[in-house]
This record gives C-alpha cells, structure tokens and sequence, in this order.
C-alpha cells in the first residue's frame, strides 16, 4: 500500500512541475523590461499573451542608475514578439498575485535574445488608489481650510455673471 501512495505522489509531483511550467522547453530567451514599480511581482511569475503563459519572471533587480525595477523574463523559444511589444503587470485576482502580461506590438521586427521591452506599464497600487478616493488631496474646500478656499464673493475682482 505504501508503495502504491508513493507512486501517486511522484505521479502527481510530476504532473505538477510540467503544467507549473518548471521543467518548460529548453532553450528559451531572455529580455527584460524595466518598471517604475513591480508591486509584489517575483521570480517565477508567468508571463503571457493574450491569457496564454509563454515565459516566466526569472529576476528582479533595481537600476542603480535610474532607480527602476529591472525584470529579466524567460519566453518559449517558439514565441517571436515584436519589438516594440507593451509589457504590463497585472494581477490575477484581488486576492493578490501579479504576473507579467506582454502585448504584441505591430513591428516587422521580432525581439530579439537579451533585447528590453522598452513600453512597460507598472503595477498599480489598489490600496492607495482606494485611499485617494477616500480623502482627496488637492480640495482646499473639502478639507476645511477656510483660509485658502475663495468663494467669488470674497474675491472682489470676481466680475459678475453676464448671463
């Protein structure tokens, strides 16, 4: 019985490494794409066209020189992008997870092995979306600041409506 529970782990731990994309083709290529923020994207992250998983993130550095978050990306050899295709970080659900989503530009030219993504599109911060929704910031008069809210009566140089 042991045996047979032994098996059907290997059997499954198989299975999982090959739809996980672990064991993916060999010979892949690598481009990277440079994002003003990556959120909580991290190596082994799919990357995909239209829905389809072609690569994974294999590693995220930070540009010494401007600052932004290098991804390096492994894609299938069999997937040719055109070189002026978009990269976006997107998330799987709003429970969290990110992955990379690329789109096809329409250049005759195909990225090449080691070559960047040079349109790219950082995560988005939901939390803090949702909190300048909440509390705006640039309304003097929603924030109660008498002092700097003008109202046209007490600005004199105001002229009347002509309608």
């Amino acid at each position: 019985m042991g045996l047979v529970v032994l098996a059907l782990a290997a059997g499954f731990l198989g299975y999982s490494l090959t739809v996980g994309g672990v064991g993916g083709k060999p010979g892949g290529y690598d481009v990277t794409a440079k994002f003003g923020q990556v959120g909580s994207l991290a190596p082994g992250a799919s990357v995909s066209v239209a829905g389809v998983k072609v690569g994974t993130v294999s590693q995220i550095t930070l540009d010494p020189k401007s600052y932004l978050a290098v991804a390096k990306l492994t894609l299938d050899p069999t997937v040719k992008l055109p070189a002026d295709s978009t990269a976006k970080i997107t998330s799987d659900s709003l429970l969290g997870g990110v992955h990379v989503a690329i789109a096809p530009g329409g250049s005759t030219e195909d990225l090449k092995a080691g070559g960047e993504i040079e349109n790219t599109q950082g995560a988005v911060d939901l939390f803090g979306l949702i909190g300048s929704v909440m509390r705006p910031q640039g309304d003097a008069a929603a924030s109660g600041d008498a002092a700097s809210a003008k109202t046209p009566a007490a600005d004199a140089t105001v002229a009347p409506d002509s309608y």
